[in-house]
């Protein structure tokens, strides 16, 4: 996957390419106003406002030959640099101008560029000409609020991509059809595992399929976890606002925060397990002999994300983090990270997730705590890091409020990075709740605390495995893994009930497919619904007590004695096989 941002080349095109667009569209639409065109990951974008006219997707089209007409006659691109007084003057009748111009300094040079009769404020740079923008597709168009600010006016945002050579783009084309095949949103309604009403617009529904898939990542969680000596907790959903505002929440999380008056005080439902985990650690006196403490938590929580921002499983309201709380000894936390980091990577090579690490460090305002803490905080995890043999990326500034952290970035199938699991050094909250533990000379003293989550959040981890499995999930976390098919249900059903009761007796997920439908429809439906493995009940097989069957995305059948089958797939099932 590429990262537009992240390649120099590739940042000038795509922003040069964003004006391109603007021409194009002005050129069409003559009262078009124009707010930011900036390069992302992915591309670039232009947030426009047309008024009462409306730009479907099909009119893209038109906006791409209009594009390609401007690419052809091979424009000049011209900096120009301007004063605030001759920016205003250049832009008085464009109101998104003026607020961008009248947000900048009085000495601020002040840059546009120029094509034709077109000129837009940027920072810059350009290419040289039009001629070297021909590359590009137009992707998508939705709506955007000014400023982001659901107050605001909505305004029509059209994304696209620019590449340096025709076989560049065709490449990127191929991997974004690729990509719409496995979204998630598509795939989870497909396989009937999840779905989002819209009486709850964010709050996921999961459905049988979807429950089985999210009870083996349970599973496999405490499985996990309990092998690495952590303990399990189970904390409310709501709590007192006091409580929340001896975490800091409440003054640095609020507006985040779903909030209830009961018996007349402020109530709020959790967007983080954590200050209930304070509580349990409270609730009685600890040893050094007890450190570290390893304490787990699949906690529901609740976050007021806005409507625009909601994506299937990637970005809800509502979600369960595998949360853990590790309290220990400054002495620890060495060799506590360094065990985090190789259990986080056990975990993710079990689904064939790739990871990177980084750092984020002390944000620039919001935040709890002295500065030398911080940075003491910090180059602790550097040096674990360092000494589990694992490289990371900075990331200032993006710490949380109350420490630093590693977060790891998971790459999926098509090399695309998920934000996962994440490791927050925090020596504040332990101060803030007052915790304690009883030193060796009997004195108190007061526990470090490490946050950690690897799945993430069960929704977004289940969302980018969807993906990156493409929905065909190995046998060990389909929620079906076999599906039997008799040929002929009124000749076969009876041999193929046989053969469902056998493999539901050895702990297989097993469905059987009876509809008086024709066996080629029912195989067909059997790969669409992506099913490990089919098994096919015919004459040969109820006479020779055979099993007969085909692994999914093979047109291969197999046939086999049924404890051979058993033996396969159970062997399968428990080395986790992806």
């Amino acid at each position: 996957m590429i990262n537009v941002k992240e390649d120099l080349k590739l940042n000038v095109i795509n922003h040069s390419c964003a004006h391109l667009l603007a021409h194009a569209v002005k050129k069409l639409y003559p009262n078009a106003l124009f707010w930011v065109g900036p390069v992302i990951a992915e591309g670039f974008y232009y947030d426009i406002d047309l008024g009462d006219e409306v730009i479907t997707e099909d009119k893209l089209v038109d906006i791409e030959r209009a594009m390609k007409k401007i690419v052809k006659s091979n424009k000049l691109i011209k900096r120009l640099e301007l004063s605030k007084e001759e920016a205003l003057k250049m832009f008085e009748n464009d109101p998104y101008k003026i607020d961008l111009i009248e947000n900048m300094e009085e000495d601020e040079v002040i840059s546009a560029y120029q094509q034709e009769d077109f000129i837009d404020l940027c920072k810059g740079p350009h290419v040289e000409s039009t001629k070297q923008l021909r590359h590009f597709k137009l992707l998508k168009v939705s709506g955007a609020y000014y400023k982001g600010d659901s107050k605001n006016k909505m305004l029509q945002r059209i994304y696209g991509i620019c590449f340096e050579t025709e076989e560049d783009l065709n490449k990127h084309l191929e991997w974004l059809e690729e990509a719409k095949k496995r979204d998630h949103r598509k795939l989870g309604r497909e396989l009937d595992l999840f779905m989002i009403s819209e009486y709850g617009p964010g709050f996921p529904f999961w459905l049988p399929k979807g429950m089985i898939l999210r009870k083996n990542l349970e599973d496999y969680w405490y499985q996990e976890h309990t092998k690495e000596g952590y303990k399990f907790i189970n904390t409310p959903i709501m709590l007192n606002r006091d409580l929340w505002e001896t975490s800091g929440h409440w003054h640095n999380y609020k507006e985040n925060m779903y909030t209830s008056v009961i018996d007349e005080k402020e109530f709020a439902v959790k967007p983080m397990n954590c200050p209930g985990g304070m509580l349990v650690y409270k609730n009685s006196l600890h040893s050094y002999k007890e450190l570290p403490l390893r304490i787990g938590e699949l906690g529901l929580v609740h976050r007021h994300e806005a409507s625009g921002a909601l994506s299937g499983l990637f970005r809800v309201r509502n979600f369960t983090q595998d949360d853990a709380h590790l309290f220990m000894t400054e002495d620890h936390i060495e060799e506590e990270v360094i065990k985090l980091i190789n259990f986080i990577d056990r975990v993710y090579n079990v689904f064939n997730l790739t990871y990177s690490i980084e750092l984020s460090t002390r944000p620039l305002d919001k935040y709890i705590g002295e500065v030398a803490t911080w940075d003491k905080a910090e180059e602790t995890l550097k040096k674990a890091v360092i000494n589990a043999g694992k490289e990371y990326k900075l990331n200032p500034g993006d710490g949380a409020f109350y420490g630093p952290k590693l977060d790891f970035k998971v790459t999926d199938s098509l090399g695309r990075p998920w934000q996962c699991g994440t490791i927050q050094l925090d020596m504040q909250m332990p101060e803030r709740f007052d915790l304690t533990y009883i030193d060796k000379d009997g004195s108190k003293k007061r526990p470090v605390m490490l946050h950690r989550v690897i799945y993430g959040s069960m929704e977004r981890f289940i969302g980018v495995l969807i993906e990156h499995y493409a929905g065909a999930f190995p046998t060990w976390l389909s929620p079906v893994q076999v599906n039997i098919i008799p040929v002929n249900s009124e000749y076969h059903l009876e041999g193929a009930n046989k053969i469902y009761e056998l493999l539901l007796n050895n702990n297989i997920r097993v469905d059987l497919d009876k509809r008086d439908e024709k066996l080629s429809y029912r195989m067909r439906e059997s790969q669409v619904k992506k099913y490990p493995y089919s098994i096919i009940v015919g004459d040969k097989e109820i006479n020779e007590n055979l099993i007969s069957y085909r692994k999914y995305g093979s047109n291969n059948t197999v046939t086999v004695k049924p404890d051979e089958f058993i033996k396969m797939i159970t062997d399968e099932i428990k080395s986790k096989h992806a």
